[in-house]
């Protein structure tokens, strides 16, 4: 079965201790919604520096990764329909880009 890359775009950080606490029952709710097919829970990303050949950005990118996560799924729309249960989604909050992890 295929694996797939979930890329967090966006979000941002619990304000206070109760919304943190929300935030990550809803991660958490989400991932053991997965079950075995999470390969990879992942985790949140830092700020990134863009490496091309012209030079190192330190602003991440026009739009820097936030965390990611690993899946198996049948095809690539399985895993965009678990995709569509995110949390980062809620609230226009962020996006999931969906990517198949190419076996070589």
């Amino acid at each position: 079965m295929p694996k797939f890359m979930f890329i967090y775009h966006g979000g941002g950080r619990p304000e206070s201790a109760e919304e943190g606490a929300r935030v990550m029952a809803a991660w958490q709710a989400w991932m053991g919604g997965i079950g075995e097919a999470l390969i990879d829970g992942g985790n949140p990303a830092g700020m990134s520096k863009t490496v091309s050949a012209a030079g190192v950005a330190d602003d991440g990118g026009a739009n820097p990764v936030s965390g990611y996560s690993l899946v198996m799924a049948e095809d690539m729309a399985a895993a965009v329909e678990i995709a569509k249960g995110c949390p980062i989604l809620e609230n226009g909050a962020g996006t999931v880009e969906v990517a198949e992890a190419m076996e070589m």
